[in-house]
């Protein structure tokens, strides 16, 4: 129960930098969509964003997963591994950057983006510091020390924040009434390419300000285990390619998919905005993800603690049902994020959430094969999947749009989930609390399905059912996993 009680205060402190963080740059989202000269150009963001998470994953190779494992090893040499996991994601980085600006016109033809060179180079700067800092923040996560990691995630989300509000609003302002101040430096022709500019200011102050922890990794590293490392990764590296592929396959092919340009960016452009709704979501999951997986690595090194990694998946599953429940309620509200010409793409926020949903368990369900070193179950899962995403894409993109990218997420963590639970209680049970997940699912599905029957047109009406809808559904959690008596007693210990 210990353990338990650390997994959520980490996933708290966490959150504040990956929940609290994430919220923050979404609030930026509002700002895109009225500033940017049309829906095309967020197409644009949400476009090579994708492929700066697809290259993130190429770059850090798994190894986060690795150093975890092989620092929480018995007699594991902690300083060695980190030094050897370190030097070899920065070699990896900084072969990928020398490709980059050696081929950077054939890349920006293939990917039609002539004339717009200078957005991949800075995303290709931006994704090489941000995969040499991703093993310095494991170290920070491996030491527990849970505090500065958040600190330097936020101070880089605000100084973001804070120069796309620069960018965007106050240079245009100044524009109009005193160019000569800004003229060296700002053009209001460059437009979106301010977004990339902005974050990479950002993430090089970001990494500078992690030096101290850079500099622990200072050391020769050891090639016998930067080998091991890399054996054990690979898998990994294939799971995470898949992975990514399945979460940013849309936004990669939609241009290839359409055979009008402006058709592609604009479908994309709008649902990248309904993305970001449901993006609370991915929020909580990466929040979890944080704290997770050094809980369950520590936890391997003592007795047995399937027991716990039980009721972390419950209680993982009935914070992922209450969020839901919770966007999906206030959804008349959230809206007002965007503007009315993205309100089209609104259907896809419950299909998207869903899908993460089933991507959390799946996660979840995962470390049974990273526990017992048979990371290839991992690379078949998520191979499986992202073929089955790529098909969906290709057949029913071009005539359904964004809603089959997001149907084909779904199906695709749905069937990577089951495989995944199907497989590990062969080789590494875990007895789950299937009873009340089910019991929990029922609920939540007939709630669900209450908030989509009962849409009256009145708004406030509306808005008063879907939190009764909410209120219940925690109601039925409280009852069940605390207990009306226990609840009673805390009261009286209050009133006292």
């Amino acid at each position: 129960m210990a353990g338990l009680k650390s997994l959520v205060k980490d996933t708290a402190i966490y959150g504040i930098s990956s929940i609290l963080g994430r919220f923050l740059n979404w609030c930026l989202v509002p700002m895109y969509v009225r500033v940017l000269q049309s829906v095309s150009d967020y197409g644009v963001v949400t476009n090579l964003y994708s492929w700066t998470a697809f290259a993130m994953v190429l770059l850090t190779f798994g190894m986060e997963t690795g150093f975890f494992r092989f620092a929480n090893k018995p007699d594991a040499d902690e300083k060695k591994v980190y030094s050897s996991s370190f030097w070899f994601v920065t070699l990896l980085s900084a072969i990928f950057l020398i490709a980059m600006f050696l081929f950077i016109n054939p890349i920006a033809s293939a990917l039609d983006y002539q004339g717009s060179e200078s957005y991949i180079l800075m995303l290709s700067v931006i994704v090489a510091m941000d995969a040499i800092s991703a093993i310095p923040f494991a170290y920070l996560r491996l030491k527990n020390r849970p505090y500065r990691f958040a600190g330097l995630r936020l101070l880089f989300i605000f100084s973001n924040i804070a120069l796309n509000l620069f960018f965007f609003l106050l240079c245009p302002q100044i524009q109009q009434s005193h160019p000569e101040w800004i003229s060296w430096f700002y053009n209001p022709d460059y437009s979106v390419g301010y977004v990339f500019v902005a974050n990479l200011l950002c993430t090089t102050f970001a990494t500078i300000m992690l030096f101290p922890e850079i500099r622990k990794a200072f050391t020769m590293p050891d090639f016998g285990i930067m080998k091991s490392l890399i054996k054990y990764c690979f898998p990994l590296l294939i799971l995470g390619i898949a992975g990514m592929i399945n979460q940013t396959a849309d936004k990669m092919l939609f241009p290839l998919l359409f055979p009008d340009p402006d058709e592609s960016f604009y479908q994309l452009g709008i649902y990248g905005a309904n993305f970001k709704i449901a993006v609370v979501m991915v929020m909580f999951i990466q929040a979890f993800r944080f704290a997770y997986e050094p809980f369950v690595f520590a936890q391997n090194k003592g007795t047995d603690k399937r027991g716990a990694y039980a009721a972390a998946m419950k209680y993982f599953i009935l914070c992922t049902f209450v969020i839901f429940l919770g966007i999906t309620g206030y959804l008349d509200i959230l809206k007002l994020l965007i503007v009315p010409e993205y309100y089209p793409g609104l259907k896809v926020v419950p299909i998207v959430m869903l899908a993460e949903i089933c991507f959390g368990i799946f996660f979840n369900l995962s470390f049974w094969y990273k526990l017992c070193d048979k990371t290839q179950w991992g690379a078949y899962f998520s191979l499986g999947g992202c073929f089955l995403t790529v098909l969906i894409n290709v057949l029913f993109v071009p005539k359904y749009g964004y809603m089959a990218s997001a149907f084909a997420s779904l199906i695709s963590y749905t069937l990577m989930m089951i495989l995944s639970y199907i497989i590990g209680q062969r080789i590494y049970p875990i007895k789950y609390d299937m009873k009340a997940i089910g019991f929990y699912t029922l609920c939540f599905i007939g709630l669900y399905a209450a908030q989509l029957v009962l849409q009256v047109e009145n708004l406030y009406l509306r808005l008063s059912i879907n939190t009764v809808i909410l209120i219940t559904f925690m109601a039925i959690i409280i009852q069940r996993e605390i207990g009306l008596s226990k609840i009673k007693s805390y009261t009286h210990k209050f009133k006292r």
